[in-house]
C-alpha cells in the first residue's frame, strides 16, 4: 500500500482519474493536479458498487464529510457529474495544481520543496474534532433524508456508501485505517455478487458502446452538410432548440413565429441563456457575442430557403404540423430535411401532404432539451437514407445518443412512460389513495413519482401522449377526459395533499368529482399490474419490429426515461421480477442478468 511504504509517496496526476484511479492518489502522501486534466470522480455508485481501495474512508478524512457526501454520493446520482482539476483542487483532493504546459517539471519542483521542508502543505478542508463530533451526523442525517425522498429505497450502493462515510468519523489511526478498509472490502464483496450490480453492468455497457454504434444508422457519408438550421415555431421548447443547435453546432440558425413579439420572446429567453453561460464561465465573451450573432429570428418564412435541416416546435396536432411543413416545403431546397419533434403522433401521417415526404424524419427530443441525452430518430416506410443519415449526424453533433425507431404510436419512451403513468391515473380514479399509489411504483426506483414525470413533461403534453395510446391501442391504455380538465387549471391548483387525496386543491377535486370511484387497489396490485403491463408492451415492440432489439427498449429508458441503471433498463428488471414469464412465459435476456 502506497500509504505504508514509511516514506512520502507522491501522485501527479495528468489525465482522467476516475476510480481506481482517483483511489491510488488518495493513499498518496501528497497529490498534484494539472490543470487541464479531463476529469477527476468516483463514480462507483452510479455503477451499483461503492469506492474501494480506501476511497470512502480516505476522502472524508482529507476534505470533510460535506464535500465528500457531494463527491463520492450527489455527484454520481447527477448523471454521473465529474469535477474540474480546479474545484478538485479547492476541495482539497489535490496539495497543488500547475498548468500542462511543465506539469511534471512543476510537480517535482513542488514535491522537492515538500521533502526539503520549504513549502508546506496547508489543508483547510480536513475535518477537525468540531466537524468530527458535530457537522459529520448532522450531514450523514440530511444526506440519508435527501436519498429516500428522491432515489426512495431500493438503490442498495448509495445506502451503503453513506454508512461507510459515517463510519470513516472514527478518526485517521493505523487502527481506524485497517478498520475502515476492511469495511470497504466487505461492502464491495456483497455488491458486486448483487443483482443491482449485475444489471448496473448491463447498462453501463448499453451506454458506453450501443448508444455510440446506433443500430441501424446509416452510412453517416450519405449524410446532407448542415450549414444552417431552420426552427418553425419561437416558443420555450422552439427557443431551447435554437439555443442548443447554436452552440454545439455553431451554425446560423433561424427562428420564426407568427407575430413579430413571439418572435422576440424567443431571441430575448436565447440571449439571457447565452449571458447565464457566459456569467457561469462555461463560454468566454468571444463565443457569447458569436453566438448571438448566428441567432436570428423573423416572421418571414422566405428566410428558410437556405437551411439544409428545419425542425418544427409547433402545437402537437396533425393538421397543424402538416399544415406548417406544407408551408416550408415550397420555401426549402429540394435535399433539404425536415424534422418533426411530435413525441407520438404518427410521422407518415404528418409527412402524408407533403409532395416529398422522404425527406421527412422523426427526430425526437426530451425535456429538459440541454439535459437529456437522448433523440428518438423515427423511420417511416418511405424515409431515405440520406435523411436518416443526416438526423443520426447531427444528433451527435448537438452531443446526443440516437435511437433508431420505427414509426408506431409513441415510439419507444413515451410508449412505456404512458403505460406507467396510465396505471397510475387507473389507480386513482378508481378511488386509491394518491399516496397509496405513489408508493406502489417505489419498487421500480423510477427517479420520480409518474405524477411528478406528469408535471415535468407537462399535463397538456401528457394528456395528449394518453390519447394517442389509448386511441391506438384502447384495450390496453388508460386515458381519460380529466386529464384536459386538470391541464387547463394551474399547476399550484393540481399540486397534492399530505394527506394523498387525488388532489389537494379544491379545482382540481372539483374536476375529479364524480369520476372517482370507490374501488381502491393495493400496492402490489399496481405494482404488478404495471409489471405485467410493461413486459406485454416491450413483447410486443420486439414483435411490432418498433426497434431490433431489447437492447434498444432499455437504451431508449436509460437515456431518455431516466431509468435506473441498477434495474438496466426495464427488461432485466422484468426478467428479475419475473413479469416477463408470467406474461409471454419466457424472458427477455438469456440467461437471465442477475447477481452471483
Amino acid at each position: 500500500m502506497l500509504g505504508e511504504l514509511g516514506v512520502p509517496a507522491f501522485a501527479f496526476v495528468n489525465g482522467l482519474a476516475l476510480g481506481g484511479g482517483l483511489e491510488i492518489a488518495l493513499n498518496s502522501a501528497y497529490r498534484t493536479v494539472d490543470s487541464s486534466a479531463a476529469a477527476i470522480a468516483l463514480p462507483e455508485v452510479f455503477l451499483g458498487i461503492i469506492p474501494g481501495w480506501g476511497g470512502s474512508y480516505l476522502l472524508p478524512n482529507l476534505i470533510g464529510i460535506e464535500n465528500a457526501l457531494e463527491v463520492v454520493i450527489s455527484n454520481p446520482l447527477k448523471q454521473n457529474r465529474m469535477l474540474k482539476p480546479q474545484r478538485a483542487f479547492e476541495y482539497g483532493i489535490f496539495d497543488a495544481i500547475f498548468p500542462p504546459a511543465n506539469f511534471l517539471e512543476d510537480s517535482l519542483r513542488w514535491a522537492d520543496g515538500v521533502l526539503n521542508g520549504t513549502i508546506k502543505v496547508e489543508r483547510k478542508n480536513e475535518p477537525g474534532r468540531i466537524e468530527r463530533s458535530v457537522k459529520w451526523p448532522v450531514a450523514i442525517k440530511m444526506a440519508r433524508g435527501m436519498l429516500e425522498s428522491r432515489i426512495g429505497t431500493m438503490p442498495r450502493s448509495p445506502y451503503v456508501a453513506l454508512e461507510l462515510l459515517e463510519k470513516a468519523r472514527s478518526g485517521t489511526s493505523p487502527k481506524d485505517r485497517a478498520e475502515g478498509f476492511a469495511r470497504e472490502d466487505e461492502a464491495l464483496a456483497e455488491l458486486v455478487t448483487g443483482d443491482q450490480f449485475a444489471a448496473s453492468m448491463y447498462a453501463f455497457d448499453l451506454v458506453q458502446k450501443r448508444a455510440k454504434r446506433p443500430v441501424g444508422a446509416p452510412d453517416k457519408e450519405l449524410a446532407r452538410k448542415v450549414t444552417k438550421v431552420g426552427v418553425i415555431g419561437a416558443g420555450l421548447m422552439a427557443s431551447q432548440f435554437a439555443l442548443l443547435f447554436v452552440r454545439k453546432l455553431q451554425v446560423p440558425v433561424l427562428i420564426t413565429d407568427l407575430d413579430q413579439a413571439r418572435v422576440d420572446k424567443g431571441l430575448a429567453y436565447i440571449n439571457d441563456e447565452i449571458d447565464k453561460l457566459a456569467a457561469k464561465g462555461r463560454i468566454d465573451s468571444d463565443t457569447a457575442n458569436k453566438l448571438r450573432g448566428l441567432v436570428h429570428g423573423t416572421t418571414d418564412k422566405s428566410e428558410y430557403a437556405d437551411c439544409d435541416f428545419v425542425i418544427e416546435a409547433v402545437f402537437e396536432e396533425v393538421g397543424v404540423e402538416q399544415q406548417v411543413f406544407g408551408e416550408i416545403e415550397q420555401i426549402i431546397a429540394e435535399d433539404a430535411i425536415l424534422a418533426t419533434n411530435t413525441s407520438s403522433l404518427s410521422v407518415a401521417e404528418i409527412g402524408s401532404k407533403l409532395a416529398h415526404p422522404e425527406r421527412l424524419v422523426g427526430f425526437h427530443f426530451f425535456n429538459p432539451v440541454a439535459v437529456m441525452p437522448l433523440i428518438e430518430v423515427v423511420k417511416t416506410d418511405s424515409t431515405t437514407d440520406a435523411a436518416l443519415s443526416t438526423a443520426f449526424v447531427v444528433a451527435r453533433g448537438l452531443g446526443k445518443n440516437a435511437v433508431l425507431t420505427a414509426d408506431a404510436p409513441g415510439f419507444v419512451v413515451n410508449r412505456l412512460l404512458a403505460k406507467v403513468m396510465g396505471e397510475a391515473a387507473r389507480a386513482v380514479y378508481e378511488g386509491t389513495p394518491l399516496l397509496t399509489v405513489e408508493k406502489a411504483f417505489g419498487p421500480l426506483g423510477l427517479p420520480m413519482t409518474p405524477f411528478q414525470l406528469i408535471d415535468l413533461v407537462g399535463w397538456k403534453v401528457a394528456a395528449h401522449v394518453q390519447d394517442t395510446m389509448a386511441h391506438a391501442f384502447p384495450e390496453r391504455f388508460f386515458a381519460s377526459e380529466n386529464f384536459h380538465q386538470l391541464a387547463e387549471l394551474p399547476r399550484s391548483w393540481r399540486r397534492t395533499s399530505p394527506g394523498g387525496s387525488p388532489a389537494g386543491a379544491r379545482p382540481a377535486q372539483k374536476v375529479l368529482k364524480g369520476a372517482v370511484g370507490q374501488t381502491p387497489a393495493s400496492e402490489d396490485k399496481i405494482l404488478r399490474r404495471v409489471q405485467d403491463g410493461l413486459a406485454h408492451e416491450v413483447r410486443l415492440m420486439l414483435d411490432e419490429g418498433v426497434v431490433p432489439e431489447v437492447e434498444d427498449i432499455d437504451l431508449c429508458l436509460i437515456l431518455g426515461a431516466g431509468w435506473p441503471f441498477i434495474d438496466g433498463g426495464a427488461s432485466v428488471y422484468l426478467d428479475r421480477e419475473g413479469a416477463s414469464q408470467r406474461v409471454t412465459g419466457d424472458t427477455f435476456h438469456h440467461p437471465v442478468i442477475r447477481g452471483l
